[in-house]
């Protein structure tokens, strides 16, 4: 990476993208606030303003209140009421998880089935990401393929209801729920008066305004194929009020010990096949205004493939994204080439 004058420092390390400041003096006071929930880390920093410290508590308690609806682990939850009643009858939800899934639903219908929150029978089974994970065999999978299809998840909006309609299905909502709330605590952020805010949901960075001295956010991109703990970042995205969210195949992965090659399984699973998306895309990065939205096809273009994804991604407006793959080609929607900048030259940006 060629040397920079004005020198980057990595002030907090993400998952998959992490923030890089300057060196410009701070004018208003920083708060912040850091915690576990949503099965990642997550972390609050907010600039000025009379009611930040009120603020950063009601953004908490809020994440806390949309775990304990939408947890897959935690037991009277509302995403586990349902699945325990799948096949058996409808279950009345919270407001927000019915918007939530009815959002998911959204999605899953854009992106033909690729994005699919009943999944979990099939993440169950695999159990990346947990102690209990495992190489299924064919014949497991081949039984739990049926009961993925997001098409047999029945929404009652005057009931507030939510009826899986075969017995051992299952949603998880993990792939949604962290937009919706990084969405949420930008919103309870905004009502209070606060300018400038960068909220990291475990490597999910959305952005209130520009940073205080009016400069935009600089988010480093992780290099998915790093081969050290440091998170290296091969790009640059400006923010200034957007959201960025990042899905990839190093996050959460188990290796075949089996093979010569040490074949990789991570945790994005196909709803079609049963096994992780195997497209030749290893990283995506999605900006939009919505995290809520971010979050989901971030996820999505990873079993799309580069060509389905990317058409996906400029028939929205007002998002844009990019794709890495596994001989280190970029593809880059065109609205963002101009707030993006490369670092690791290792990498091909493709016309």
């Amino acid at each position: 990476m060629k040397k920079r004058t004005t020198q980057l420092v990595l002030t907090t390390i993400l998952t998959s993208l992490f923030i890089l400041t300057g060196c410009a003096i701070q004018p208003e006071k920083m708060h912040t606030r850091d915690l576990f929930a949503l099965n990642t880390f997550l972390s609050f920093r907010v600039y000025g303003g009379a009611n930040a410290e009120q603020a950063l508590d009601s953004a908490v308690k809020r994440i806390h209140e949309i775990e304990s609806l939408m947890s897959i682990t935690i037991e009277d939850s509302d995403v586990v009421q349902i699945n325990n009643n799948s096949g058996i009858r409808p279950v009345k939800v919270h407001e927000d998880t019915f918007y939530v899934i009815k959002t998911a639903l959204y999605y899953s219908a854009l992106t033909e089935g690729r994005f699919d929150i009943t999944i979990y029978p099939i993440a169950r089974l695999w159990g990346i990401g947990t102690e209990n994970a495992r190489i299924p065999s064919i014949e497991e999978i081949q039984k739990k393929l049926p009961l993925v299809n997001y098409q047999n998840v029945v929404l009652d909006e005057e009931n507030m209801t939510v009826f899986l309609e075969k017995k051992g299905m299952g949603i998880d909502l993990g792939g949604i729920a962290k937009g919706f709330a990084a969405d949420e605590a930008a919103r309870i952020f905004k009502e209070a008066g606060i300018k400038h805010a960068i909220i990291n949901m475990g490597g999910s960075i959305t952005t209130i305004g520009s940073r205080p001295d009016g400069s935009t956010w600089r988010i480093g991109v992780r290099n998915p194929r790093a081969q050290n703990d440091d998170l290296e970042h091969m790009a640059i995205i400006e923010s200034k009020g957007t959201s960025i969210l990042s899905a990839g195949d190093y996050e959460r992965y188990i290796v075949d010990v089996h093979t010569d090659t040490g074949v990789r399984y991570h945790h994005i699973f196909d709803p079609f096949t049963g096994y992780p998306a195997d497209t030749g895309i290893i990283a995506t990065t999605v900006v939009s205004h919505s995290a809520i939205q971010a979050d989901a096809l971030s996820t999505a273009m990873m079993v799309m493939g580069v060509e389905k994804g990317l058409s996906m991604i400029k028939g929205i407006e007002g998002v844009e994204g990019l794709i890495i793959t596994d001989d280190k080609k970029v593809y880059v929607t065109q609205g963002l080439t101009d707030n993006i900048e490369f670092t690791d030259q290792s990498f091909s940006v493709m016309p």
